[in-house]
């Protein structure tokens, strides 16, 4: 580890913190990533994006804190569990990733309504194929269906440890069902019967509303001076 070489992109403008900036460390992007690198990298609060794996790297904040759940002592909320009732129907399924326009097509329409403030907008192939389509022997797409009616796709990479949720969509018609949190609830219950260990969630940030959700699946963990620990809030 000591080895791979780090590149830092220059500072801008934060995208979760006004009147912050921000910066990014990269590992070396001619590096082969196998699923061992990739673990050991989410070991030590790296995340992966398309065919990058980074790190926040800013010189005066720390607010970016890698976060995980320890799935095999996870215990479903009251409100979790209505969640699970709710969804009992649909059926899972853990694939290769796809590029099927059934797929984009979801994945355009959820862009199109739910993140239009976003820099993801508008949408369009070649940023979806980038970012959740770039070759790493990591990532699965696992889908939910109604029938055969596609409602939500998780794409995650199988770590040696359990699974990184790297980015969720779904038909925003179906925003009632909760299924944001419905999929990262079954991609812990995925974890606990392998007898892997974690749910990596990426970065929370205190000050960051829309980060909230990542603390409300307990027990977690925090990376916080090298060290995984558990947040006060649970």
């Amino acid at each position: 580890m000591r080895d791979i070489r780090l590149f830092q992109i220059p500072e801008h403008a934060c995208s979760y913190l006004e009147d912050q900036t921000a910066s990014t460390v990269f590992i070396d992007p001619e590096l082969p990533l196998d699923r061992g690198l990739i673990s050991a990298l989410s070991r030590i609060g790296f995340r992966r994006s398309g065919e990058h794996v980074y790190r926040p790297h800013c010189a005066n904040c720390r607010a970016c804190v890698p976060t995980r759940i320890i799935a095999s002592a996870f215990k479903p909320s009251r409100g979790q569990r209505r969640i699970l009732a709710k969804n009992q129907g649909l059926s899972m399924h853990i694939e290769m990733p796809s590029n099927s326009d059934e797929i984009y097509s979801l994945y355009a329409q959820y862009i199109s309504v739910r993140h239009q403030d976003g820099d993801m907008y508008p949408p369009s192939r070649s940023q979806f194929e980038s970012f959740l389509l770039a070759p790493a022997p990591t990532v699965r797409f696992i889908s939910f269906r109604r029938g055969h009616k596609l409602l939500a796709v998780m794409v995650g990479d199988e770590l040696d440890d359990g699974w990184s949720a790297v980015y969720s969509f779904f038909d925003p018609e179906e925003a009632g069902q909760s299924l944001g949190t419905y999929m990262i609830l079954k991609l812990i219950e995925i974890t606990a019967r392998s007898d892997a260990g974690y749910v990596y969630l990426g970065y929370h940030i205190e000050d960051c509303n829309k980060m909230n959700y990542k603390l409300n699946f307990s027990p977690s963990e925090q990376l916080i001076d090298d060290r995984w620990i558990t947040p006060l809030r649970t």
